[in-house]
């Protein structure tokens, strides 16, 4: 799908919050200022969270708590390797019924199960080119 700008993509994020469920891991894939932490922020407001969304880059992961469980939002774009994920403890937050984003999942290939999801935005000019794509 097209989306024109912050607000389209605002929207898209909160249309899709609507086929969540706690226990899934979503694969969020794009160059950088693609709109990937935009689109969580309105799934996040799609779910009803209040608050503030930042990006989780110097931090690596965001946690929202929400009604009646978990989000994790996770950005591997510094990480060294897969197993820094071992030391963070990523199996801890991938069990569970919490519902987990992660951007830039081939740093943590090898360590990272496969995805529910995988959300794809490749950016087109002034425009973004969202693909959403379940996995069976």
């Amino acid at each position: 799908m097209n989306i024109k700008n912050e607000t389209a993509m605002l929207a898209a994020g909160r249309e899709f919050s609507k086929q969540l469920k706690p226990g899934l891991l979503i694969y969020l894939q794009g160059n950088l200022g693609a709109g990937k932490t935009t689109f969580v922020r309105g799934i996040l407001e799609g779910l009803g969270h209040q608050g503030s969304v930042k990006s989780p880059t110097y931090n690596l992961v965001e946690s929202y708590s929400l009604a009646d469980y978990q989000l994790y939002h996770f950005d591997l774009y510094r990480l060294m390797g897969a197993e820094e994920l071992e030391y963070m403890g990523i199996r801890d937050y991938l069990a569970g019924d919490a519902i987990c984003f992660v951007e830039w999942p081939d740093k943590g290939e090898g360590v990272l199960p496969d995805p529910d999801w995988v959300v794809e935005i490749q950016i087109n000019g002034s425009s973004r080119q969202l693909e959403l794509n379940k996995n069976q």
